[in-house]
């Protein structure tokens, strides 16, 4: 997928796509000194990264004003979505612990002229935020029941989960299942078919 397929299949305004024009600028620039994504799928970038990110924006509510994202790493999904978002006022906020990786996205997010955005340089375990998010994302993590353990931290009552999980979906739900109460919507996945996305709600601990 070429920046201009992305662009006919998402058809995000041409501002959003500037904005992640000058995000590939500064990650092709990071990825000649640091391995921010597998080399191996820097080529295909345009799917593998940036599409399979922005496919999450159509499952979310309309309503969002708040989203976070886990181990933001290089970006996808969180600075991608701030880019797609931007336009609503949706506050993204990126929780990453390694500095390497903050700086980055600190980078990253300036040259995308994004104002909707903050990098929070902390551990996900003892983050504070001081508010409870809409959503909370995250791509490329940990195992699921480990992620939900993250998000339960610092979730609100109503907030809702929008999780890219690949091949090993069924068994991450399954070993899930046996720590967690939770509502589950599995949409596929738009790059990869073996892949899914999980959408969940009203998550609670198996007492």
């Amino acid at each position: 997928m070429t920046p201009e397929e992305f662009l006919a299949e998402t058809n995000v305004p041409r501002e959003t796509f500037d904005r992640l024009l000058a995000f590939d600028r500064v990650l092709m620039d990071w990825s000649e000194r640091h391995n921010l994504v597998a080399r191996s799928t820097i080529k295909d970038r345009w799917e593998r990264h940036f599409f399979d990110s922005a496919q999450l924006v159509p499952l979310l509510p309309e309503t969002v004003k708040t989203l976070v994202d886990l181990g933001s790493g290089a970006g996808f999904p969180g600075l991608v979505l701030a880019a797609l978002l931007a336009p609503k006022g949706t506050q993204v906020t990126l929780i990453e612990s390694t500095q390497k990786k903050c700086a980055f996205l600190r980078e990253a997010g300036a040259a995308m002229a994004l104002d909707n955005v903050k990098v929070v340089p902390e551990r996900i375990e003892s983050v504070g935020l001081g508010f409870k998010p809409d959503i909370i994302t995250a791509r490329a993590l940990a195992r699921l029941e480990k992620l939900l353990g993250y998000g339960a931290g610092i979730q609100g009552k109503n907030t809702r989960y929008f999780l890219l999980k690949g091949q090993d979906v069924e068994v991450e739900l399954t070993e899930a299942a046996k720590s967690w109460h939770m509502e589950v919507v599995k949409h596929p996945s738009r790059t990869d078919p073996r892949a899914a996305i999980l959408e969940i709600g009203n998550l609670a601990r198996v007492r």
